[in-house]
């Protein structure tokens, strides 16, 4: 196989893999393959090739197509496009069956578990569009705001993706901003839009320094380190992703070595993005009002919410009915943002019991503080997870821990010390079909069952879904 990106040939592909491709074979090498479905035949063009036993492609003309392909409905993203909607052209139904294939796939690969899975929709029509609240651009050399080409930092300035809510990209295109900024936009629970502009990551100044100055449009602000990478909104801060960008995940032997390369720009690439950085508020307050089970939040823009408008609600609603908390129950929220899970746990706890919750982003536990400050049995840490579970070793056991760890999972230094804590129940939630199979895994190895298992669309027409697994000891 010519090792040239502009190589094309004709494979049939096979089953999808974890990242959002199909997976072919082509002269003995392993190839995959985005913007296409199992079973079709389709014409490649390999798009990077390093050598070895796999390459990667893009379908880029389908020669028999599935029953269950249908016409795209994001423009912005097909083959040399951006990596927002990689199933935009299957149907919803065939969108939800690719991902419990991935999700069954890890499931049994890495911790043992056959499970048949099933991906339920977090809302009707979510698959057409308009789910999304929050979204993070990038602006290009000529301040002109777009979403970044995949595996890419090109910046495509098209903006037609259909997954924002309505408005809320309104007069973006229309007006430049600063190059190589960024631009946070959410659209909070009362419908006020607030845009953000943070400030190019190499031109931000150094941490601890206070600008003291404004932006064009609206007060200068220092974003906190890390405070986009956690929780604010409960229920994962690592997985807002900014819009258009991917991530690999795969796990077939042939892409190891891709793997490990891909961690190392993601990192590198996370750790310019999670810099302090100025921030400069051009529409709205800047802090956005959400609501969940009748309770407020004020969180900041730039911090995390759940990106479906309906998400945050339906993982709560279920994190609830499987604590089976009663009065003076006692639990554990770990990786808590502003508390929403701690706060659905404390009110079937009551005013009795104990809920103890830890995140290690301030910004983000100062806001649950302030959305929380009635229920004074819920206490939240400023800590990182890791070392708040091996200190409270040995203390009082917890009746239920909930874990929302970032999309690297849990890991066994935090399951140890959970399951070494003994709860009878622990909730785990993944984003991530890979770390989430592992830290399944974990539980099982030491003592626990997989009790139950639900995974939902929390990102229609990208590969991305969220399971959450009820675990007993």
């Amino acid at each position: 196989m010519s090792d040239r990106p502009t190589a094309t040939f004709e494979v049939r592909l096979g089953p999808p893999g974890h990242g959002g491709f199909c997976v072919a074979r082509h002269e003995g090498r392993v190839v995959f393959v985005r913007h296409g479905l199992p079973g079709e035949l389709v014409r490649v063009r390999v798009t990077e090739d390093r050598g070895g036993s796999f390459c990667r492609a893009d379908a880029v003309e389908v020669l028999e197509a599935s029953p269950d392909r249908v016409r795209a409905s994001c423009p912005v993203s097909g083959p040399g496009g951006a990596g927002c909607c990689d199933f935009s052209f299957a149907t919803p139904v065939a969108q939800r069956a690719l991902k419990a294939t991935v999700v069954t796939e890890q499931l049994r690969r890495l911790a043992g578990i056959e499970r048949e899975v099933v991906v339920e929709p977090i809302g009707p029509g979510d698959a057409i569009g308009g789910w999304r609240t929050r979204v993070r651009l990038a602006v290009d050399d000529h301040g002109r705001a777009g979403v970044h080409r995949y595996r890419s930092t090109d910046v495509i300035t098209d903006l037609r993706c259909p997954q924002p809510v309505a408005g809320a990209l309104d007069g973006i295109a229309d007006r430049r901003w600063t190059p190589g900024a960024d631009l946070v936009i959410a659209v909070d629970g009362d419908g006020i839009r607030h845009v953000v502009e943070l400030a190019p990551a190499a031109e931000s100044e150094p941490v601890g320094h206070e600008p003291g100055r404004r932006g064009p449009g609206g007060s200068g602000r220092r974003s906190e380190p890390g405070s986009r990478d956690r929780r604010a909104g409960g229920g994962g801060g690592r997985r807002d992703r900014p819009h258009g960008r991917d991530r690999r995940g795969a796990q077939w032997p042939a892409a190891e070595s891709a793997r490990s390369d891909d961690r190392r720009a993601a990192s590198a690439r996370r750790a310019a993005a999670h810099a302090a950085r100025d921030e400069w508020v051009f529409e709205g307050s800047g802090r956005a009002v959400e609501y969940v089970a009748g309770r407020r939040w004020e969180v900041a823009a730039t911090g995390f919410w759940q990106a479906h408008h309906g998400a945050a609600q339906r993982y709560s609603d279920l994190i609830a009915e499987w604590s089976e908390l009663g009065p003076g129950g006692r639990a554990w929220d770990l990786y808590s943002g502003a508390g929403v899970f701690a706060a659905r746990l404390a009110e079937r706890a009551g005013r009795t019991g104990v809920v103890l919750a830890v995140e290690s982003a301030r910004p983000a536990v100062a806001d649950g503080a302030a959305a929380l400050r009635d229920l004074p049995w819920v206490e939240l840490r400023a800590q990182r997870v890791e070392r708040w579970v091996l200190e409270h070793v040995g203390a009082a056991a917890p009746d239920v821990v909930v874990l929302d760890p970032p999309r690297a999972g849990a890991g066994k230094e935090v399951v140890g010390a959970v399951t070494a804590s003994g709860p009878t129940r622990i909730i785990h939630v993944g984003c991530d079909p890979a770390a989430f199979a592992r830290d399944l895994g974990l539980y099982q190895a030491a003592g626990y069952r997989l009790a139950d298992l639900r995974a939902f669309d929390a990102f229609p027409a990208t590969h991305h879904v969220e399971s959450l697994a009820l675990l007993e000891r």
